[in-house]
């Protein structure tokens, strides 16, 4: 939970295609724990309606291989079925995600538009507006017939020129992209089209690496593991915001955005709040350091473990028991705790000067901001009380004072712990960008009960020698309770 103190202490694919190679990924948070969502069901056991987890979602890891034979076998079946090329049936594909069942009902009703919308072939209109030359409209030479290529829309340029621009977009990371030379001709260039075209197997080797990812990044049901160098692609049966990680390197992400997992926040509500963040970064700096003064005796103190319940001795013979983000007192605190998690809207702020709102909209976003920030920083302080949890188990069974399974569910504790933990911190962009009304003041409410359990937990977590298991394991049954029944009423499914 808590710890507060003053200031005088307290299966491998080497030889498959990356498709994010080039890419720079983040460095991996050295305070998460990977696994926090393995390996505590059985603490916390649920019967009947209850046992309903709403981020239960199914998903399979692919490796390159099998994700290509995957799409090879779509492409298959709907070149057949539309009589056209393989590479033809690709693009198709691309324009339309990938669903099958929309492509054949467009097929059957009209088909020649099918491949207008896919941009494969050209409009008749336009297509008898083409008149034959034999000097290409690039570089105005004259080239002999034989020379001359062009897509079905008939727009002729030389092998040269057409080289040419193959080449430089291809080196730009472009796959599917690669168009008609032609102004205003939107037609898509199948790869059986461009790869004679590319000068050297480096070229094409890079050709097939961004056609891919761009095949996978077009199917509804596929996602690229965001990891750094990961070749692997996840795949669902139904696509939505939830968390998915890769068994090969433990990315955990959500499967919609592919950015870091953020229930209950929706995707375009947490790219909102991350871009707010990062543009109001040195406006919210004052308020992100360790430390702050006691309310009793004014000592500075440093919170130095995830509870938000501290205990700051100072100079003074009693301790001050009070809660690090309001600092108001924590015996109160409990039934309190709503007011602590919740924004005091100003009801009579629009009739006031664009000043006074200006002022009102940042106070209001640093409230948000200090609590997201605040259990980001409890996460990372939890992991380290659950990095000294595992030696102490390791110490006992070198001890024979128990096996690991004797105290495994210390352990499973401290994992619990920060999923709830992790949820929580995400509950506040949700807050933040909420209207008032009944709705919010209902996800306030279980906002607060979820936060007031999650301080209980942290603060046995970290003081489990004092606490029985059967204790513990309730406190954990409650958490997770609060966060299921959150994520169940408020998490977009």
């Amino acid at each position: 939970m808590s710890v507060d103190m003053n200031s005088q202490g307290s299966d491998s694919n080497e030889e498959d295609y990356d498709p994010n190679c080039e890419e720079e990924e983040e460095d991996e948070d050295p305070g998460d724990i990977e696994d926090y969502y393995d390996g505590v069901a059985n603490d916390v056991e649920q019967q009947g309606a209850d046992a309903f987890d709403p981020e239960e979602y199914q998903f399979t890891c692919l490796t390159y291989k099998e994700s290509e034979s995957t799409l090879n076998e779509h492409m298959a079946s709907l070149a057949a079925t539309l009589k056209v090329s393989h590479a033809v049936a690709k693009l198709v594909l691309v324009s339309f995600h990938w669903q099958i069942s929309e492509i054949l009902e467009r097929h059957k009703s009209n088909a020649a538009q099918l491949l207008v919308e896919a941009r494969v072939q050209p409009t008749s209109s336009k297509h008898a507006m083409v008149h034959s030359s034999h000097h290409c409209a690039v570089c105005m030479q004259f080239v002999r017939k034989e020379n001359l290529l062009s897509l079905a829309c008939q727009h002729q340029f030389c092998r040269s020129c057409w080289e040419q621009h193959c080449t430089v977009l291809v080196k730009d990371g472009v796959g599917v992209g690669v168009s008609c030379m032609a102004q205003d001709c939107l037609l898509r260039t199948p790869e059986d089209f461009v790869f004679p075209l590319l000068p050297s197997e480096e070229l094409k080797d890079k050709y097939r690496r961004y056609l891919f990812r761009d095949y996978v990044e077009s199917h509804y049901q596929l996602q690229l593991c965001p990891g750094a160098d990961c070749p692997m692609v996840i795949q669902v049966q139904e696509p939505k915001a939830r968390r998915v990680q890769c068994n090969r390197c433990n990315e955990v992400f959500c499967f919609k955005c592919r950015q870091m997992y953020h229930a209950p926040t929706d995707c375009a509500t947490i790219r909102k709040w991350l871009t707010k963040c990062a543009d109001d970064s040195e406006t919210a700096n004052y308020i992100s350091a360790h430390t702050k003064d006691c309310p009793k005796c004014n000592i500075c103190i440093e919170k130095n473990g995830g509870c938000n319940h501290m205990v700051s001795m100072g100079f003074s013979l009693f301790s001050a028991d009070f809660c690090w983000m309001c600092l108001g007192d924590w015996k109160t605190h409990g039934s309190e705790y709503y007011e602590c998690s919740r924004y005091k809207e100003n009801p009579d702020i629009v009739n006031q000067s664009q000043q006074a709102q200006a002022r009102e909209a940042l106070k209001k976003y640093l409230f948000y901001f200090e609590r997201w920030e605040n259990h980001n920083k409890s996460l990372q302080l939890e992991a380290q009380t659950y990095q000294r949890i595992q030696e102490k188990i390791q110490e006992r069974v070198m001890n024979n004072l128990g096996t690991w399974i004797d105290w495994q569910y210390l352990q499973n504790a401290a994992k619990l712990l920060a999923k709830c933990r992790y949820t929580l911190q995400y509950t506040y962009p949700y807050a933040y960008y909420m209207e008032s009304g009944p709705r919010k003041k209902l996800f306030e409410y279980q906002q607060a009960q979820l936060e007031a359990e999650i301080e209980n937990l942290s603060w046995k977590v970290e003081r489990a020698d004092s606490y029985d298991r059967g204790d513990l394991e309730n406190q954990m049954h409650i958490a997770e309770q609060r966060r299921r029944t959150l994520l169940k009423d408020f998490h977009d499914t």
